[in-house]
């Protein structure tokens, strides 16, 4: 089989194109930087350079391919960041049904329901909309849980306030949460059998904790046994993203995020369709790396 890989080695996407790579598959995978693809290319891989706000380049990057694996990497640049996403979902529609694509797995994400009110994730609600537009394409769509490596944002914060805290809500607040590899797990499986049809989307969880469960394990992990979690209010939280240096359009959105995780409604459609088992990585998994990563730091 032939896969195109959009994502380069990134966190999801090298360990998935591997993991192609190893069952004797033709993968190629899309990157802006050739110098970041050489352990994939190193090991069998083809790599494809350009930008996927190029459509040409999309369209001669998929020809041939049976199946693809789509993504929308993060930018900070966008004066508009939810139509920049919809409008790489669009890119990619365009360039799929210019080369007769009949497999896409779309990595998305938990909240992708809703066509507003989540940030950057209602963006993504965008993109499986421009993916679903397309007929005769069997489209799974990925939808993880709050990313783990999403915490590493709060190592600062750790170690100058003794604090760790965002708008989630409250230390009882219930998160959905997912780690990249258990995410690349499921991609591959997906690829491998391509045993979906129509337009689907399935949801990817490692873990299921409180907020005040991350504070105490993570604070755990770096000495901190006592860590605190803090609720912060949308104000506060937009003031402090903007204050580290995000664009004011980036803190806005990720604000807004953080009120949708707070009042429920990021998680509502995921509560309806639960997987039937999670992840292998769990909380206590990634604390080990957190901890790593705290004492590098």
């Amino acid at each position: 089989m032939k896969y195109v890989i959009t994502g380069g080695a990134g966190n999801i996407s090298k360990p998935l194109a591997e993991k192609l790579i190893a069952g004797g598959h033709d993968v190629t995978v899309i990157g802006r930087n050739a110098e970041n693809l050489k352990s994939l290319t190193g090991n069998g891989a083809k790599a494809a350079i350009g930008s996927i706000e190029d459509v040409v380049f999309l369209t001669q990057a998929f020809t041939g391919a049976d199946a693809v694996y789509t993504m929308v990497p993060p930018t900070m640049g966008a004066a508009d960041w939810k139509a920049y996403i919809g409008q790489i979902g669009k890119n990619y529609a365009e360039a799929i049904k210019a080369t007769g694509v009949k497999y896409v797995v779309n990595l998305s994400s938990i909240g992708a329901h809703l066509e507003d009110g989540c940030g950057p994730v209602s963006g993504l609600f965008r993109a499986e909309q421009a993916l679903n537009d397309l007929s005769d394409v069997a489209i799974k769509h990925l939808r993880p849980g709050y990313f783990f490596n999403n915490f590493y944002g709060n190592l600062q914060m750790i170690k100058g306030m003794n604090i760790i805290g965002a708008n989630y809500g409250p230390a009882d607040s219930k998160m959905v949460l997912a780690d990249p590899t258990d995410i690349a797990e499921a991609a591959a499986e997906e690829l491998l059998n391509l045993a979906f049809t129509g337009h689907s989307f399935r949801y990817i969880a490692s873990d299921e904790r409180t907020t005040g469960d991350v504070a105490k394990v993570l604070g755990a992990a770096v000495g901190k046994p006592e860590l605190p979690w803090v609720e912060f209010s949308d104000a506060d939280t937009f003031g402090a993203l903007k204050g580290v240096g995000l664009p004011e359009e980036v803190a806005k959105n990720y604000a807004e995020m953080g009120s949708a995780i707070r009042n429920g409604s990021m998680q509502e459609d995921y509560w309806q369709h639960r997987p039937q088992s999670l992840g292998k990585v769990k909380l206590e998994d990634f604390a080990k790396q957190f901890a790593g990563m705290y004492n590098a730091n």
